[in-house]
């Protein structure tokens, strides 16, 4: 059985996806809690607020989603000529939305971390997922990274369309 790259693609990027999918339900609950405060809820005193690593997220899953489908579409209908559709516009934006992503998952990382203590609260519950789900869609950016980085060394394909299916001259 030969190794088909364009389809771990696929299904890396489509885990991508997936992973950055789940993440956006997660802020979103967390935003509607936090900015819909029960009357007598001891968080913040009662008041509403928002967090903003949790903003920070929801803009880096909707980036995510976006740029996963871009490159999905690009990869299986084999587009050449679009904005980015070479190795070096996939390089570029994963290198953006990667950023995206280790910063957004190092704060939360740092704000809730250990939230062991208070699993009994959805709350919680939510916030240790979004860690959990924001960790793994930064090794999903990553290990699409390095794929791309080895096939682009290995064949010395920077300039050339980011679907890898090509003949060389």
């Amino acid at each position: 059985m030969a190794f088909d790259l364009p389809t771990l693609r696929i299904a890396s990027y489509a885990i991508l996806v997936l992973f950055s999918f789940i993440l956006f339900c997660l802020t979103i609950a967390r935003l509607a809690y936090t900015n819909h405060l029960p009357r007598g809820d001891p968080l913040n005193r009662g008041r509403d607020f928002y967090d903003p690593d949790i903003v920070e997220l929801l803009v880096t899953t909707m980036l995510s989603m976006a740029w996963g489908v871009y490159v999905i579409r690009t990869i299986y209908r084999r587009v050449d000529n679009n904005l980015v559709s070479t190795f070096r516009g996939e390089l570029v934006g994963l290198f953006v939305v990667w950023m995206f992503w280790i910063v957004g998952s190092a704060i939360a990382t740092s704000f809730w971390g250990n939230l062991g203590f208070c699993q009994e609260f959805s709350a919680c519950r939510i916030l240790s997922a979004i860690v959990a789900f924001s960790w793994l869609c930064w090794i999903s950016v990553t290990f699409n990274f390095a794929v791309s980085l080895t096939f682009i060394l290995a064949n010395n394909a920077l300039l050339e369309p980011l679907h890898g299916q090509w003949v060389p001259q």
